[in-house]
């Protein structure tokens, strides 16, 4: 994979030494500027450390705004996850969950790839899991596809009063679990697909369950899909990934 690797010559301390005296010598430059030369304040000059501390949350926003275009860049030019995180000392689950959506998922090599177009807002997804592994999990997957916004609850009850909520966001899908207190995933499918309001959100289960009865009530209730949850991590994510390219990004969804 083209940039894959690359080596500094220095140990990460001397690295972050070297890049705190730096931006300190020029957020002194930009404070005696902004103060009109006053190259000698006394120590305990309020007006310098205010000036100080403005220009460094300007450093940091633009330090911030640079650091994206570079990740931005090192994606394009091959990098993936694993490099991105280890060039700022994270882990890849670090690095997907702080720049999320730089690539679309592939079952070809490369497995990530720059995404070229974005979608005109966000998608919203809800997902009703009372496990708080995989919901970390699916949240993960569903991230590194594009613009997600995820909304957790942990049983139909709560799923129904956010869902009938007036000022929420209808989802343009629904993932459900089917074993969860108070009302449970089998008890939820069957509300939503007879509520007028709801009934055309799409609802996929996501469930451990392998059980034929599991599965026969499940689109009996008028589930629009039915996975079972891979053990294996990897198979897991790649589950829920095609799930979120079919039901976002390949079949039409119906207008609120």
């Amino acid at each position: 994979m083209p940039g894959k690797n690359f080596v500094l010559r220095t140990t990460p301390q001397e690295t972050a030494a070297a890049a705190e005296a730096a931006v300190g010598e020029l957020a002194q430059r930009l404070v005696q500027r902004l103060l009109n030369d006053r190259s000698r304040p006394a120590p305990d000059d309020r007006a310098q450390a205010l000036a100080l501390l403005h220009v460094l949350d300007h450093v940091q926003k633009a330090a911030e705004r640079l650091q994206q275009e570079a990740v931005e860049a090192g994606a394009r030019a091959g990098a993936g996850y694993p490099q991105l995180g280890a060039a700022c000392g994270m882990t890849r689950q670090g690095a997907r969950r702080r720049w999320p959506g730089l690539f679309d998922h592939s079952h070809d090599k490369p497995t990530e790839r720059p995404i070229m177009t974005t979608p005109a807002r966000p998608f919203d997804v809800l997902l009703v899991e009372d496990d708080v592994a995989d919901a970390m999990l699916i949240e993960e997957a569903l991230s590194e596809r594009g613009a997600r916004n995820l909304v957790q609850v942990t049983d139909g009850v709560a799923a129904l009063e956010h869902l009938r909520a007036p000022d929420t966001a209808r989802p343009d899908l629904i993932v459900l679990d089917l074993n969860m207190p108070r009302m449970n995933g089998r008890e939820l499918l069957k509300v939503l697909k007879s509520d007028e309001n709801l009934q055309t959100i799409p609802v996929v289960v996501l469930t451990t369950s392998t059980a034929p009865d599991d599965v026969t009530g499940a689109y009996s209730s008028h589930a629009n899909a039915y996975v079972t949850k891979p053990v294996n991590l990897e198979e897991f994510e790649q589950a829920v990934q095609s799930i979120d390219a079919f039901y976002l990004d390949t079949a039409a969804r119906p207008r609120p």
